[in-house]
């Protein structure tokens, strides 16, 4: 299938710049036995006993460096995740220009990572020259935001789920950002139960496929957790609510390997046959993205509809955007 089949044109203007001022503000484009107008706040009135509401717990690193070089030239680093010996891996920019073993320096001139060599991916591999990675992060890092967001002094907790746990991750489960303390326990209040896993957001996951056909992209690899007792609950439901195309990832690799925790590079295409879960609530995604081509295997080609239908009822884009709830099959 060709990937021209997912795109679509999303006017500049329709891209979400901020988040709203409460979370659950957001508009939900409901479509189950008919399509409504609602809002995230109305999420709950959706459920039923029976449910399983199932969140991503992950959490953003700090994992944005702006550092220099010997020469005062500036490097950014972005650390993707730990690989081994105390490594980590690392989008570098410039790459092609620093050697392996220079050393990267702060503000004031302290020496504070090492880059090392280029990994089969592209990537970088750096480490802390005095300390552990994870507090360099905790001093010079920041939150890194999508680069379709033009303004950086957003508040950065807003990229942060509010039950955000497990500090993994580049980037944020967006579909949980519109949810609430309150509307978790309204999730609860009507007869369902909520549940978390981790999945730890990569860098991949918003990109673009480069590939002219949708086959011949190469899905990238993620870590994922699932505890049994949570595992038991989500085979037990009368439903299964995810919130997020990683929720998604998550649990049908669950169901496909049967490991409640590895790695996946799981790549939900059409055909593609769902195990786990009935319905997902989601942001507005990217043209030509793999989470486009995972929504049209969940529900079919009437994504189409859906998103020219938000277009033109001035729906906001993207990760601080609106969203949707949807069924399998429909």
């Amino acid at each position: 299938m060709d990937i021209s089949n997912f795109d679509y044109d999303l006017p500049k203007d329709s891209i979400a710049q901020f988040p709203l001022s409460q979370r659950d503000e957001s508009k939900l484009l409901v479509a189950t036995k008919a399509v409504e107008h609602m809002h995230t706040r109305d999420f709950p009135s959706l459920l039923g006993p029976g449910d399983v509401v199932v969140l991503n717990e992950t959490r953003v690193m700090p994992a944005r460096l702006n550092l220099r070089r010997l020469t005062g030239g500036a490097v950014e680093v972005l650390a993707l995740e730990e690989a081994d010996n105390g490594r980590w891996e690392a989008l570098v920019r410039p790459s092609r220009k620093i050697q392996v073993g220079e050393e990267l320096l702060d503000q004031s001139g302290k020496a504070v990572l090492r880059i090392e060599e280029v990994t089969h991916k592209g990537t970088r591999y750096i480490s802390s020259i005095e300390t552990e990675m994870r507090e360099i992060l905790s001093v010079y890092g920041e939150i890194p935001l999508p680069p379709y967001i033009e303004n950086n002094e957003i508040d950065k907790n807003r990229y942060q789920t509010v039950y955000a746990q497990n500090e993994n991750s580049v980037a944020a489960p967006t579909a949980g950002l519109h949810i609430t303390k309150e509307t978790i326990d309204r999730c609860e209040g009507a007869g369902a139960s909520v549940v978390t896993v981790n999945l730890s957001v990569g860098i991949g996951t918003f990109q673009p496929i480069a590939t002219d056909s949708i086959d011949e992209h190469v899905m990238h690899s993620e870590r994922y957790s699932v505890e049994a007792d949570v595992w038991e609950t989500i085979q037990k439901a009368k439903r299964v609510i995810a919130v997020g195309t990683t929720v998604v990832r998550t649990l049908e690799s669950v169901a496909s390997t049967g490991r409640l925790e590895g790695r996946t590079k799981l790549y939900i295409k059409p055909g593609f046959q769902f195990r786990v879960v009935d319905s997902l609530l989601t942001n507005f995604h990217l043209p030509k993205s793999s989470l486009l081509v995972m929504i049209e295997a969940f529900m079919g080609k009437s994504w189409k509809n859906l998103y020219h239908l938000a277009l033109k009822e001035g729906y906001r884009f993207l990760s601080f955007g609106d969203a949707m709830f949807i069924e399998r099959g429909g």
